[in-house]
């Protein structure tokens, strides 16, 4: 059976289109990763990415430096937590919150 779709264009151009972008930055798809699983390793989270765990660990990094997420030590495992009231950086979308794109993103609860 042959399916039908009335976007017969986008989904002729998402077959013919190489993976070479993204529309989420790494940072925001490490946040999604970490909304998903808030004990995700970081070599867990370079692997769901495509990137070396050395880059999570920087972007990590970078995210908890900024305020977005906080690290707590659970034995040899971090655990991390989203700060959801937190401003997006993007001045085109500043009035939204973390939070929100995150529930976007993985149709959960997160702004809540």
């Amino acid at each position: 059976m042959k399916s039908t779709t009335r976007y017969p264009k986008l989904v002729k151009m998402m077959e013919n289109t190489t993976s070479g972008w993204s529309f989420l930055t790494n940072h925001a798809q490490a946040l999604v990763c970490i909304a998903r699983d808030p004990g995700s390793r970081l070599r867990d989270i370079g692997d769901r990415i495509g990137i070396t765990e050395r880059a999570a660990h920087r972007i990590v990094t970078e995210l908890t430096t900024a305020g977005y997420i906080t690290r707590q030590r659970n034995g040899r495992r971090n655990h991390y937590s989203i700060n959801v009231h937190l401003p997006l950086p993007d001045s085109i979308v500043r009035e939204q919150s973390i939070g929100v794109l995150l529930e976007v993103l993985t149709g959960t609860g997160a702004a809540r």
